[in-house]
């Protein structure tokens, strides 16, 4: 795997920008909401803590940032000031890889697919990696169809704690490089 600085990517609605300092009050405008982190490991504390953001960004994202883990924040192309989501890469040798929130005035609007798509991309092609290892809670049908859209694995359930208690299981998938290329070739093929 390739060391290599986060850059913009872009898709035809989205830019995901680098996650820096500046994106720390359009991030907590969309994250810090119960319907959205509830989805999330017990990692991510709830309630969630003022600074908690910041804190974040600080203390986890950048000191890593394009060495061992790579963060976008979600805009709008229409407003690159709003940050409306997060997507974030893990290096291989981590349990997980992948990892992502969407503020919920975006749900079902498709930006999640588009804004992965480029990340897997990036991974795949770019940093060069082989298998993207990736988890969502059981019963979050809208993660696990984001997965199942570009081509992933199911692999199975394991037990696991989210911020929501009704959430007892993860479910595990793959996206191997190769079936990453297969969903690519199928792209091309249908369009």
């Amino acid at each position: 795997m390739k060391i290599l600085p986060v850059k913009l990517l872009e898709t035809e609605r989205l830019e995901l920008q680098p996650l820096t300092m500046k994106h720390c009050e359009g991030y907590t405008t969309h994250f810090v909401d119960y319907e959205v982190v509830r989805h999330l490991s017990t990692a991510v504390p709830w309630p969630y803590p003022e600074d908690g953001v910041r804190e974040f960004i600080e203390q986890v994202v950048l000191p890593g940032q394009g060495k061992s883990r790579w963060d976008w924040a979600i805009c709008l192309k229409e407003n690159n000031l709003e940050v409306i989501g997060s997507v974030g890469l893990l290096e291989p040798t981590q349990s997980l890889n992948r990892g992502f929130w969407l503020g919920r005035p975006f749900w079902g609007k498709g930006f999640m697919s588009e804004a992965t798509h480029a990340v897997n991309q990036f991974a795949f092609e770019e940093l060069g990696f082989e298998e993207l290892k990736l988890s969502n809670a059981l019963g979050n049908t809208r993660s696990r169809k984001v997965k199942q859209r570009r081509g992933a694995e199911f692999l199975g359930t394991v037990e696991s704690k989210f911020v929501d208690p009704s959430y007892t299981h993860a479910e595990r998938w793959r996206l191997t490089r190769q079936h990453w290329e297969a969903y690519l070739k199928e792209c091309e093929i249908c369009s």
